[in-house]
Parts: structure tokens; C-alpha cells; sequence
């Protein structure tokens, strides 16, 4: 049996995936405090703690949904409770096109430099997102591929031999970063009802904030720092796959409050573990 998501009530009649305009006044005001506010002060707290800890710890800090988790709240507020928990079953695929992009980098950077690191990750994440356009997973089953999958990831992914701690950035790294994740949060919810539920979450996940600590790690502290980052991603993913299974599962039927304050503790038991693992490995 295929697993059909909650979205009834979003399609009009005749095919149009276009969500239907509700009764009375859409939350805009609320909607846009999410987009221009949380997001980008979820990014600035998660640089700074980033800069402090070092590209290990930043790879797996991104695993906590900075971007991804206002986008699903912006969805909660646009589209209603089933268009979110049908698009959080997508993000929860997406950790695979995450997967892809990680372990495509590090393979990339043991010869050729960031620009092409970049190419072969958004490569990987694009063709990742393309095949999982066709599945249709209930969250269980869903949740499963992905622990699979980021552990065949981790297996392929060689450990850093020399991780290594940041320099100083230069001052405009910090507003750049806050402005492209706001902006990314913008473009997705914008495009969700064109887009629908399915593949509004499998590019939601787009790895836009390990990509520039990648990046900029690669740049300043060579392709060992850049591969510690995302390594430590792929720790962090499990975290991150909490979120959106605990999303998917709870947003219809126990609704927003006590599906995000599930997806909360979920991601904060599940992180908290694998930063103990992995200090316990590293030592």
C-alpha cells in the first residue's frame, strides 16, 4: 500500500495545486515576523556559538533546523497544519539530499578546491532530490531510509586528519550569512503553492548554512577544516531527521504547539547524544 500524505483540503478542484484561500485574514504579520526576525537571529546565535567551538562542532550545530524549521512554521501559518505535516515528510526525505552533498564535498576536496566541491554537492543534492521527488513514505518508513542512508554516509566519509579551529572573519561574514538564509526562507515559502507540500520539503533542507560554513572553512583553513564541517553535518543530520519526524507525525493530530514542542526535545535529546559520541570517539 502507498502511503498517502494528509493534504486533503489543499488542491482545488481540476488539479490546481495552489493552496485555497481561508476564511477571514491569514496570519501574514506573523508570518512575516518569522521570516525577517527568527530566522535570522537563529543563524547570527548559531555562528557565534560556531566560531567559538570550532568546524566540527559548527558541521553539527547545522544539524539543529535553523532555516528549515521557520520554513516549516511559515508553512504552519501560510497553508495550515496537513500542508505542513505533508511537507515536513519531504524535509525528513531530505536528509538524504543532505547526505549526498556532504559526502560528495569531502570526496571533491581531497583534489580540487571549494568551487568545485560546491559544483559536486549541489550536483549530488540536486540528483538526490530528483529520485526522492518519486517516493512516497509514510514518516516511519521514511525515518528508517534516513538513518540508514546518513549511515552509509558516515561510513564513506573518511574523519578529518587535522580538523581544525577558525580564524578571525572578516566583519561582513556575519550579516552576509543571516541575510542568504533569510533570503533562501523567503524564496521557499513563497513558492510553496506552486510548489506543493512534496517538493516544498525536499528543498527545504538544501544545506545553505553548512555550505557557507563549508565554504568559508575551505577558504580560510584548508579542505581538512571544511571536511571536519561536514562531517560533523552528518552527525547532526540524525537531529535534524528527529525534528521533522516528530513534525510529521504530530502537527495534524495534537497541532502546532505540542507538534514543535515535540520536534524541539526531539532534536535536542537526539544532538545532545551524538555530541557525546562523538567527543567519546574523538578522545
Amino acid at each position: 500500500m502507498v502511503w498517502r500524505p494528509p493534504t486533503a483540503g489543499y488542491d482545488r478542484p481540476g488539479g490546481s495545486r495552489r493552496w485555497p484561500e481561508r476564511g477571514g485574514l491569514r496570519p501574514v504579520t506573523a508570518s512575516l515576523a518569522v521570516k525577517l526576525l527568527l530566522t535570522p537571529a537563529l543563524i547570527a546565535a548559531a555562528s557565534l556559538v560556531a566560531r567559538r567551538w570550532g568546524a566540527r562542532v559548527a558541521g553539527w550545530l547545522v544539524g539543529f533546523p535553523f532555516t528549515s524549521g521557520p520554513v516549516a512554521l511559515v508553512l504552519v501559518l501560510d497553508h495550515g497544519r496537513r500542508f505542513a505535516a505533508a511537507a515536513a515528510v519531504g524535509t525528513l526525505l531530505g536528509v538524504l539530499s543532505q547526505a549526498a552533498f556532504a559526502v560528495a564535498y569531502v570526496r571533491v576536496a581531497r583534489r580540487l578546491g571549494w568551487p568545485a566541491c560546491l559544483a559536486a554537492g549541489t550536483l549530488a543534492f540536486a540528483g538526490s532530490t530528483l529520485a526522492l521527488a518519486h517516493v512516497g513514505a509514510s514518516p516511519p518508513v521514511a525515518a528508517g531510509l534516513v538513518v540508514a542512508g546518513l549511515s552509509l554516509a558516515l561510513a564513506v566519509t573518511p574523519s578529518p586528519a587535522r580538523p581544525e579551529r577558525g580564524g578571525r572573519p572578516p566583519a561582513w561574514d556575519l550579516p552576509a550569512r543571516m541575510l542568504v538564509a533569510t533570503a533562501f526562507v523567503l524564496v521557499i515559502t513563497a513558492l510553496a503553492s506552486r510548489l506543493g507540500p512534496g517538493l516544498t520539503g525536499l528543498l527545504t533542507p538544501f544545506p545553505l548554512y553548512a555550505t557557507v560554513l563549508g565554504v568559508f572553512a575551505h577558504l580560510h583553513d584548508g579542505r581538512e577544516s571544511a571536511s571536519a564541517v561536514m562531517r560533523g553535518l552528518l552527525t547532526g543530520l540524525y537531529g535534524f531527521g528527529a525534528f521533522f519526524l516528530a513534525l510529521s507525525l504530530l502537527l495534524v493530530s495534537g497541532g502546532p504547539a505540542l507538534a514543535f514542542a515535540g520536534a524541539i526535545a526531539a532534536v535536542a535529546l537526539v544532538q545532545a547524544l551524538a555530541l557525546a559520541l562523538g567527543r567519546e570517539r574523538a578522545g
